[in-house]
């Protein structure tokens, strides 16, 4: 028997044995004649490989007081605040949101589903952190262009998808445009393409849209800001039009406008209008407050039914976006 094979079938007896017939790990070491080191192993291998998927269920619908607070502000279906200490720092902020987004995402997608993904930083700790199930009529499909003429490894959204591919046996679709096109014309006739037609209305069709906001300084830099997408003089003109984040490349101000930024007639990202389409299950993740004035302008202007983020931003955002216990009283 190939060792794979020996693991997998020790895997599978004990953790069988563990959640299902509720034996302790010192009752199934004896029984299986391992050592408690071993059967430790073994249930990591299970959880981690996909063997056992772990649910929480939250059987009351009780959401804590900041949670609650958030959701009455602005509206939205559900709020999940990750917890994590403030000393930690930012980096394991967003580590804490892309395991517990990677979880919750097994819960939320089915066969016969379409989540549109908006790759950049934040989707690429989500991906890190997947947990296999098969789900092979599901459909990933990229949601803005990646393409630009300053990196020469053009692989990073590539890779984020096919993880998403990878891990839920699923079909992938890229979307093989610049991320900012140079001319608006040439746009315009590249969205006139019957494929590429084709794949922007399954961007609109999508069941679940996967996204978080981007912000050009943010503690943990959004990738295009920090990798080559944008010329300085586009910064420069996007800080002059008063933005405040995009969502998939697409730029907004604090008041949730977006239609008359003319870096938007160039950019490869959905409007921002499909955030808000009836049906739409949109789940925005977001770590770090660098992202606040970005995501309070999105949750302002509707641009979310659902929001990911950890509790040190969660915090913040309480008190800057008018939901702080003083202000409900």
């Amino acid at each position: 028997m190939k060792n794979e094979d020996r693991i997998y079938r020790e895997a599978l007896q004990v953790a069988t044995m563990y959640y299902y017939h509720g034996m302790t790990t010192e009752a199934i070491a004896k029984e299986m004649k391992f050592s408690r080191p071993k059967v430790s192993r073994l249930l990591s291998h299970a959880r981690s490989s996909g063997m056992v998927e772990i649910n929480v269920v939250n059987v009351e619908k009780i959401l804590s007081p900041l949670e609650m607070r958030i959701q009455e502000r602005f509206g939205l279906a559900a709020v999940h605040i990750v917890p994590a200490p403030e000393l930690l720092g930012e980096v394991i902020w967003l580590e804490r949101v892309g395991r517990y987004t990677a979880n919750y995402l097994n819960t939320v997608l089915k066969n016969g589903m379409t989540i549109a993904v908006a790759w950049g930083t934040t989707i690429s700790e989500i991906t890190a952190n997947l947990i296999p199930k098969q789900l092979p009529e599901l459909t990933v499909v990229q949601m803005n262009g990646s393409g630009n003429t300053f990196t020469p490894d053009n692989r990073y959204a590539a890779n984020i998808l096919e993880r998403f591919a990878r891990n839920y046996e699923a079909n992938v679709m890229l979307f093989p445009v610049p991320t900012f096109f140079d001319y608006e014309e040439t746009k315009a006739a590249m969205w006139r393409e019957r494929s590429i037609r084709r794949i922007i209305e399954i961007q609109n069709s999508a069941d679940v849209l996967l996204y978080s906001i981007g912000a050009v300084d943010a503690g943990v830099p959004s990738h295009v800001y920090s990798h080559g997408y944008l010329e300085p003089e586009d910064v420069a003109e996007l800080k002059r039009q008063g933005v405040v984040g995009d969502l998939a490349t697409v730029f907004f101000r604090d008041d949730g406008s977006w239609e008359d930024i003319s870096l938007n007639r160039r950019a490869s990202g959905p409007q921002l209008s499909l955030y808000k389409a009836p049906g739409k299950r949109s789940i925005c993740v977001v770590s770090g407050r660098k992202k606040l004035p970005g995501l309070i302008a999105a949750l302002r202007a509707g641009l979310m039914t659902e929001l990911i983020i950890d509790q040190p931003t969660a915090q913040q955002l309480c008190a800057a976006g008018g939901c702080t216990e003083s202000a409900w009283s």
